[in-house]
């Protein structure tokens, strides 16, 4: 039976994730879009490839933002440290409605701006949820996290397509910012309920090298690695297979919009309950699994040509839209359970921040190989790298239920 309260917490930190997808959303899928219609030059919107940034280098400033919101003496300062970071966030979304889609520099240096406070808004409610959320509870935590990423995502790239179209640049861009701020009102009304509240360890200062000596998050990053590429390398291909499969540019555009929408909200709530049934390491083994017969579909479809479209669109939503976010469920999970509660915030972004340059450096060799190997070899040597990463992640996945004292190394 779930402990009082438990949904209330789920309820309050998924919606803080939907938020801070909102803005991804806004950023990276929406803002192309609209300046691209704007008659922008492919070369500019390419500089909102910088936004990315924040997100890759968090882990640098997150011990300082561990030690101010857990300090030494005093109690949490969750709610504070988000209060902050996300009033700016949405005064930043408001600053660039006023200003439009161009020029776009102003309009980057205020969203590099807004990164840099979400990305740090997103340590504290990490290392919140790891402080807040039982051993048997973290598949739902997860489930909430990766979820909302995916909810928020089509919000901010798909609702905000509607209403650009319909009402306007401000009106769009001002929606947004409205809904960022409601999301995030469920996380500071149940955070500061607690802001008294100090995890066990007071005392403790939270740095990076305190996370590196431990053997089980330097494993992690190991599990890390192996999981993202056997999940993420292909993944990039997709959209351009399909669209070299004669898919209309509109219908990847809905499996993009709300197929992930539906699906990748299914996806992760049923990560959750896999986690909270089979455990974690089952349910990363089940995706990697499943990962690999779709891409073994695309490899014998771009060898042979012989499914129907519908097929090939059915995979798409199989494999990037439901398995993926089944497994990363079950990852994160595996994350929480690795991350001291005394520096959550800390060893969970470093793990995130990991995810996301093995992200980046695959897709980069992604497009070479398919370029140059063509789809049905790519597709089926991604397929094989998969299959072949399954006994090490099954190896890393072996973990302590949560870490004992730093730099003990309790395995």
């Amino acid at each position: 039976m779930a402990r009082r309260g438990l949904w209330s917490l789920i309820g309050s930190i998924g919606g803080l994730y939907v938020a801070q997808s909102v803005i991804g959303g806004v950023t990276w899928t929406g803002l192309p879009a609209i300046l691209r219609a704007e008659g922008l030059p492919l070369d500019h919107v390419g500089l909102l490839s910088l936004l990315v940034l924040p997100w890759a280098l968090k882990v640098l400033w997150s011990p300082a933002a561990e030690r101010w919101r857990l300090p030494a003496r005093g109690g949490d300062r969750s709610a504070l440290m988000v209060a902050a970071g996300g009033g700016f966030s949405v005064a930043g979304l408001a600053l660039v409605g006023a200003i439009g889609p161009a020029p776009v520099l102003p309009v980057l240096a205020v969203l590099l701006a807004v990164a840099f406070a979400t990305a740090t808004v997103d340590i504290a409610c990490d290392g919140y949820a790891v402080e807040s959320l039982r051993e048997a509870e973290l598949g739902w935590g997860n489930a909430a996290q990766v979820g909302g990423a995916y909810v928020g995502a089509a919000l901010g790239g798909g609702l905000l397509l509607v209403i650009v179209d319909r009402a306007g640049w401000q009106a769009g861009i001002w929606t947004m910012a409205a809904l960022v701020a409601l999301l995030g009102l469920p996380f500071l009304a149940h955070a500061r309920r607690r802001a008294g509240h100090r995890p066990s360890g007071t005392g403790h200062i939270p740095s990076l090298r305190a996370t590196l000596r431990r053997p089980e998050v330097r494993r992690g990053l190991a599990l890390t690695v192996s999981f993202v590429i056997a999940q993420k390398t292909a993944m990039g291909m997709v959209g351009p297979f399909l669209i070299d499969q004669g898919i209309g540019l509109d219908e990847v555009g809905v499996l993009n919009g709300l197929g992930s929408l539906v699906l990748g909200f299914t996806g992760a709530l049923a990560g959750g309950a896999l986690v909270r049934g089979l455990g974690i390491g089952r349910v990363m083994i089940l995706a990697v699994l499943l990962q690999a017969l779709v891409l073994a579909g695309f490899a014998v479809q771009a060898a042979t040509g012989l499914l129907p479209r519908e097929a090939a669109m059915g995979l798409a939503l199989a494999g990037a839209s439901f398995v993926m976010p089944i497994g990363f469920v079950a990852l994160y999970a595996q994350f929480m359970r690795w991350s001291d509660p005394r520096q959550a915030g800390v060893d969970f972004t470093l793990f995130q921040c990991m995810d996301a340059s093995v992200s980046m450096l695959a897709g980069l060799t992604a497009g070479g190989v398919a370029q140059h190997l063509g789809y049905g070899v790519f597709f089926a040597l991604a397929a094989a790298l998969a299959l072949g990463a399954l006994p090490l992640i099954r190896r890393l996945g072996r973990a302590p239920l949560r870490p004992g004292p730093l730099g003990s190394g309790a395995e």
